[in-house]
């Protein structure tokens, strides 16, 4: 067993399934997306990223691009949150629908960081 590919396969789908958890609910509503889940999202998000710098393949490369995504629209979405918050006075639905698409558009990438990991990993021989 290859403890790397371990710890990297588990920051990847840690990743992605707690954007999931930030994504998932009404668009509307922000009572249904945490700050704190969002802030965890971005976090693991740097960290799955960190763990890919290392690898020189092609596939290596892709993997880094799609963890860049959605850094970027992780912290885009925080960004928002925290203008509309702090800057314009309150959360509104129009800001908390842009919130919860930039962290849609991250869920995407997170999920083909995800496949991509496991068609890697399924190729590989013994």
């Amino acid at each position: 067993m290859n403890i790397q590919k371990v710890i990297s396969g588990f920051f990847f789908i840690l990743a992605m399934t707690i954007n999931f958890g930030f994504f998932y609910g009404d668009p509307t509503v922000i009572a249904q997306h945490s700050a704190y889940e969002l802030f965890a999202a971005i976090v693991i998000n740097l960290i799955a990223t960190i763990l890919k710098f290392g690898d020189k393949t092609q596939l290596g490369s892709v993997l880094l691009a799609t963890s860049l995504v959605a850094d970027i629209q992780l912290i885009a979405s925080a960004t928002v949150w925290a203008f509309a918050k702090y800057v314009f006075g309150g959360v509104n639905v129009a800001a908390i629908t842009a919130i919860v698409s930039l962290s849609g558009g991250a869920l995407l990438a997170n999920i083909v960081s995800v496949l991509l990991f496991m068609a890697d990993t399924i190729k590989s021989k013994r």
